[in-house]
């Protein structure tokens, strides 16, 4: 039963990855698309390849994830919280994803974390939870949209007196660049948080000890099915991020990404820190677009977006811990 459940919880962890790569796609590539620096299917192409790529670049941030937030027991009833923790967080990312809602899936993951352990009645690290998700939350969407704000202004200062036209176009070749880096910055991030639950499973199961490198071959499975996720694409959010907010050109574009890849590098490399590549380029793309004039933002699909975000973690905690009760119903 033991090795069972663990064969279903890591299947269960590379799903949840699958949907993390088709609900968080239009991170990388909604406003190259948008601007038509790149036509769908290569945007889709190159995030997927930047994706795996991102992947191998640290370990920060699945170390935090797997010994930071919760405390888990070993056996089957560490497991059950692992797995409804994946229920609840693949549940959220289906229904915003429905939706066209672009939601964090790595808050979902997290709330659903949660919210299996206090339903098995296990210890929350309230601490980490705080310093590693909390604060981030807050602060890395004010920090998103300040700095594509000001980002924003830098280039259009520089290119003040530049052709419209050629700006454009030169700016639509940058983006190639800059869609690129956000990709690459969304593999850091989030194929890592899964790597960190495969790594808890592991742990859990008595497979490998606690505090050990995570195996070369999931790194390679996380890797690969976020990126066949992005592949496969999730084009009622990019829609949403594209077009719904605001009306964005090339040079914005390229703000917009250069800014959230930047942010993502950032805490991923010095704090470590699992942050939601949703929440930065959504607030980088606000940032941006404020340069214009304040009300060129449709701010109320803003508000709808945001009210999104704080209902996540809780949504998703409120599931996991169902599902961890209907697991315990079934199996015991």
């Amino acid at each position: 039963m033991d090795t069972f459940a663990l064969v279903v919880t890591i299947g269960v962890a590379l799903g949840f990855t699958y949907t993390n790569g088709f609900h968080d796609s239009a991170n990388a590539i909604a406003t190259s698309v948008s601007t038509r620096a790149l036509t769908p299917r290569a945007a889709l192409a190159m995030a997927a390849v930047m994706n795996l790529a991102g992947a191998f670049l640290g370990s920060g941030v699945a170390k935090t994830v797997s010994e930071g937030l919760i405390e888990t027991p070993t056996g089957n009833k560490g497991m059950g919280i692992l797995f409804a923790a994946l229920i609840g967080a693949i549940a959220w990312n289906l229904a915003t994803w429905y939706f066209g809602l672009p939601s964090s899936s790595s808050h979902a993951l997290f709330g659903g974390m949660v919210g299996a352990a206090l339903a098995g009645g296990t210890t929350v690290i309230w601490s980490g939870v705080l310093e590693k998700i909390v604060i981030p939350m807050f602060l890395s969407p004010l920090v998103g949209l300040v700095l594509g704000y000001l980002v924003m202004v830098v280039i259009m200062w520089m290119f003040r007196k530049a052709n419209p036209h050629k700006a454009k176009r030169g700016f639509r070749i940058a983006q190639t660049v800059s869609a690129a880096g956000m990709a690459l910055g969304h593999g850091l991030q989030d194929a890592q948080k899964t790597m960190g639950v495969v790594v808890m499973a592991l742990v859990i199961g008595d497979v490998q000890g606690k505090g050990a490198a995570i195996p070369i071959w999931v790194k390679i499975s996380c890797a690969l099915m976020l990126s066949l996720g992005t592949y496969a694409g999730g084009w009622r959010i990019m829609r949403t991020l594209g077009r719904k907010i605001i009306e964005l050109d090339p040079p914005q574009g390229f703000a917009a990404e250069t800014t959230g890849a930047s942010v993502m590098f950032t805490t991923a490399f010095l704090f470590k820190a699992p942050i939601s590549t949703t929440h930065v380029i959504t607030s980088a793309i606000m940032g941006v677009g404020a340069t214009k004039r304040v009300n060129a933002v449709r701010w109320g699909v803003a508000k709808n977006i945001i009210l999104g975000w704080f209902i996540t973690m809780p949504a998703a905690a409120g599931v996991a811990a169902l599902s961890y009760w209907l697991v315990r119903l079934t199996f015991g």
